[in-house]
């Protein structure tokens, strides 16, 4: 129902307008090239709809301002890391006390915060042994030493197109005909990720017994719904199904709950009752501060402690100098304390309904076979309906062009997604006002798009 041609004229002119918008922008990313490799911080942030990012200059709650003076609506809030919106007031506060105030970010000495958050986060995830990590990837790739350590068992099982970070083991997808293969990009890979990882799809209840049944998977790590490649939920039965056939075949599960977190207040894992071995999860936690985590069932955490022979202290593989440090600890209990609580995740869930409810409209509006998910806080549109049902699907369903088109038309009329696919993620700080105009500017690039 596109009519490429169309897509193409529009997105060059998006384009144009952007650079026009932005000089200040486009003049430091070109400085920038000469001194950071890709141009930019982190190689990621090349992921644009319009050549160059857009450079910061201010951010606050659910708003950023770039250095060409253009304020946003933000419901990218750094792909999640900022869930609790930008510097939220009581975790800048507690920052400050700890650093400034107080001193001591790091010092290879515990705090008592540290005990507040580990109960904290048993009572939301119901596991209730912590240790934490400054990425939620650092956090699986402990959980999954632990996991082989105690099981014995080589291989890791994850979900095709799943997301877990920079791990080794996850960077694998089912190819085309069925088969397990490197997934395409993979950079640098010590091994072929088929010697130490298997893969399902998503909701493939069928394949994850065939896998399992080898004998030699030490942990399945999954996010309860997948998010990365776009949020594909579990069907009925799924989740239940994943858990009895880990406990049957010997395998530990692991809750990835760092972009599900958007669930509620105990991510998926709290939201809909689940029961995994390990819970992992980072970003969202530390109002902005780098922070991750990893809890323990009460049966796990015995059998590592009962093992002998594990260096947990030193240099055994698990850990790090900064993890766990006091600034983090501190900005995740000012954040889960006061910012990101249970009351929190009602508002912001209310307000992710408000946007699915606005974008279905404009889809029903224009007949368009696109759909929209919705999974807490956060919800995404897609360019498939039914909505994909696992991450091949969802990977299929891909327009880059048509990413691109509503991505740069959005941002030059102030409101920014999340860069990587077309997510919304509201925050404490969002408002319906916020919401609204999303729709308003997504109804108009639509329709110019359509007619």
């Amino acid at each position: 129902m596109i009519d490429r041609a169309r897509l193409a004229e529009l997105l060059d002119r998006e384009r144009r307008t952007f650079r026009d918008r932005n000089p200040r922008s486009a003049a430091a990313y070109e400085q920038a090239r000469a001194h950071l490799f890709g141009g930019v911080p982190m190689t990621w942030m090349n992921k644009t709809a319009a050549g160059f990012p857009l450079y910061l200059a201010e951010a606050r709650g659910a708003r950023v301002t770039d250095v060409d003076g253009h304020t946003y609506v933000d419901l990218c809030l750094g792909d999640t890391g900022a869930m609790a919106g930008h510097s939220p007031q009581a975790s800048v506060d507690a920052v400050a006390d700890r650093f400034g105030g107080r001193g001591g970010a790091t010092v290879m000495m515990p705090t008592e915060d540290a005990t507040w958050v580990g109960a904290e986060l048993g009572r939301r995830f119901g596991v209730p042994y912590w240790s934490f990590s400054l990425t939620a990837t650092d956090a699986n790739r402990w959980a999954i030493r632990l996991a082989r350590a105690i099981t014995g068992r080589p291989k890791i099982l994850v979900n095709s197109y799943c997301y877990h970070g920079s791990v080794d083991e996850v960077l694998l997808v089912v190819g085309p005909d069925g088969e397990q293969v490197s997934r395409e990009g993979n950079v640098g890979a010590p091994v072929d990720p088929t010697v130490t990882s298997r893969v399902v799809e998503f909701n493939d209840l069928a394949a994850l017994e065939r896998e399992l049944a080898h004998g030699d998977v030490a942990a399945v790590l999954m996010e309860p719904a997948l998010t990365n490649i776009g949020i594909v939920l579990p069907e009925p039965g799924y989740l239940d199904g994943v858990r009895e056939l880990t406990r049957r075949y010997g395998s530990l599960l692991i809750n990835d709950e760092t972009h599900t977190f958007s669930a509620g207040p105990g991510g998926c894992t709290g939201a809909w009752g689940l029961d995994p071995d390990i819970v992992t999860i980072g970003k969202a936690i530390g109002g902005g501060i780098p922070s991750g985590g990893y809890g323990l069932s009460a049966e796990v955490a015995a059998r590592v402690e009962a093992m002998s022979g594990l260096d947990l202290v030193d240099m055994g593989g698990v850990g790090g100098t900064l993890a766990g440090n006091a600034l983090s600890v501190a900005a995740m209990r000012a954040t889960l304390e006061h910012v990101l609580t249970d009351d929190a995740f009602v508002g912001m869930t209310e307000l992710a309904t408000r946007f699915t409810k606005g974008v279905q409209e404009v889809i029903d509006e224009h007949a368009l076979p696109w759909s929209v998910t919705q999974l807490g806080a956060r919800a995404e549109y897609r360019f498939a309906a039914p909505a994909p049902r696992n991450g091949g699907e969802s990977n299929a369903a891909g327009d880059p062009d048509l990413d691109d088109y509503l991505h740069v038309y959005l941002a030059n009329r102030g409101v920014l997604l999340t860069p990587f696919h077309n997510m919304a993620l509201m925050c404490p700080a969002t408002t319906e006002a916020d919401v609204d105009l999303h729709h308003e500017v997504f109804a108009s690039a639509v329709s110019e798009l359509v007619g």
